[in-house]
This record gives structure tokens, C-alpha cells and sequence, in this order.
């Protein structure tokens, strides 16, 4: 099973290194995290926005992706606004439940930031193969080449380990295991999976050993990774988004440096 869909493996930013992609995640997430106001993260995420139709992606897979971390950010921000700290004018208080502007515009802030955060995130790292930015980090970041294949030999499990889930699920309640006890029977399956997936990484493990993936010395790539222009122009409109948040957030005056706080 892969972990790039079909539709996703075609597509503009399919073809850019993961190593600028890497990078420009970076600087958007780092930029983002250095001042908590809405501003910034509503220009980022308005800059995103407008830009994902040039990406060729569809919104179907996409949306797939996003609304976990959506709810989430719903969930933060809703949280927020009932038990931020009080700040200006305060609309209702019940308790320990305080609405006030402080609160709303914190809220307002957590929302879109998670958001921005997020969203160019998983627009570039959807269109990624594993493969490929294992190829990038050893051979471009030149980080060690046993982690980086382990890493990936661990990747291309995940998708299995969700097939063994399913199979697991079938096989206790074909024997009539699963008809009571949902919390027992979660325990009892999450412990089978782990046992078989540490028994599957112990053969993957002896077996990359045995074809020599963990020999001394250089070691060859069957597919070379080499950075080109349009890497870095991804990289470079990414610095150009991060630095208008930030500008746009300085000249709005809403621009708060978080170890200022």
C-alpha cells in the first residue's frame, strides 16, 4: 500500500524535490510560530489558498487530510474562547467561563494559525513519495544512509499495519471474540498488532542486513536527487509569503513575538 494516493502522484508538486518542499514547509511553520496573532496566519493562509488551484490538486483528497486538523483547530479555538485569559470587554461569564475580546481574538489567532500552519504542510507533503525524499535527505542533507533507509523501510509499513488492523478485526469477530467488551477488545487487538508488527520489523531488519544495507562505506542511490530552479523558486515563494505575514502583521500592529509574551 502506498502512502501517495494515485491522483496525487501526478501533479506540479509532485515533480519539485522533497528537500524544497521540506524547506519551504519550514520557514512558513517557523515564521508562523514566532508571533501568536491572527493577521499573519490569515495572510499565510489566504496566500495558500489562493495559490492551491495552480497546484493541480483535487479537493477531495485533500479535504480527506485536512478535516481532522480542522476539527482540531475548531476545537482549540473554541476552548480558547471559553476559558482564555480575560482581556477588554467581557461578554459573558458563567463560572469559570469568561468571553471577552482578549479571548475571542486569542481564539481567532489559535484558529487560523493552526490552519496556515497545516494546510501548506499537507499540500506538500501529500504530492511526496517516500521514496524520494529518502533519496533527497541522504543524498542532498546527507544525513546518514542507515537511518534514512530504516526510516523508510518503516514508512512503507504504515500502510500495512492498517491491513493488519482490518484483518485482525475480521479474524476476532469471525471467532466471536468481538461481540463484547469494545475497550477490552480494543486492548487485546492493539496488543496483537504490536506483537506482530515488532515480529515483521525483526524480518525486515534481518533481511535488509543479509543484502547489505548496513555495509561500511559510500553507498550508491539507484535514483539520484539533485536540486533544480523550480525548487528553489518554491523556496523563494515561500520566504516571500512569510515575510508579508509578517509585514502585514507589524504594519496592522497585531504582530506579538511569542517569548515577548
Amino acid at each position: 500500500m502506498t502512502l501517495v494516493d494515485a491522483d496525487l502522484r501526478h501533479t506540479r508538486l509532485s515533480r519539485i524535490n522533497p528537500v524544497a518542499k521540506l524547506a519551504a514547509a519550514g520557514i512558513l511553520s517557523i515564521t508562523l510560530l514566532l508571533s501568536i496573532d491572527p493577521v499573519s496566519a490569515g495572510v499565510t493562509l489566504a496566500a495558500t489558498l489562493l495559490l492551491l488551484p495552480f497546484a493541480g490538486l483535487r479537493w477531495r483528497p485533500l479535504w480527506m487530510r485536512m478535516w481532522p486538523i480542522a476539527l482540531g483547530a475548531l476545537i482549540a479555538g473554541a476552548a480558547t474562547v471559553l476559558y482564555g485569559r480575560p482581556d477588554g470587554e467581557i461578554y459573558l461569564q458563567w463560572g469559570i467561563l469568561r468571553v471577552s475580546d482578549g479571548s475571542i481574538d486569542l481564539a481567532l489567532s489559535i484558529f487560523l494559525r493552526v490552519l496556515a500552519i497545516a494546510l501548506p504542510s499537507v499540500i506538500l507533503f501529500a504530492t511526496t513519495d517516500p521514496t524520494d525524499l529518502a533519496d533527497g535527505l541522504a543524498q542532498i542533507l546527507r544525513l546518514p544512509a542507515r537511518f534514512v533507509v530504516g526510516a523508510l523501510a518503516g514508512l512503507r509499513l504504515v500502510g500495512l499495519l492498517v491491513e493488519d488492523w482490518r484483518e485482525l478485526s475480521l479474524a476476532r469477530r469471525a471467532r466471536g471474540v468481538a461481540d463484547a467488551g469494545r475497550l477490552r477488545r480494543f486492548a487485546g487487538q492493539a496488543f496483537a498488532l504490536f506483537v506482530l508488527a515488532i515480529r515483521r520489523g525483526t524480518k525486515l531488519a534481518t533481511a535488509m542486513e543479509a543484502r547489505g544495507f548496513d555495509a561500511v562505506g559510500p553507498r550508491t542511490w539507484a535514483r539520484p536527487s539533485r536540486l533544480q530552479w523550480r525548487d528553489a523558486g518554491l523556496v523563494a515563494l515561500a520566504a516571500a509569503i512569510a515575510a508579508a505575514s509578517v509585514v502585514a502583521a507589524v504594519a496592522a500592529g497585531t504582530w506579538r513575538f511569542i517569548l515577548g509574551l
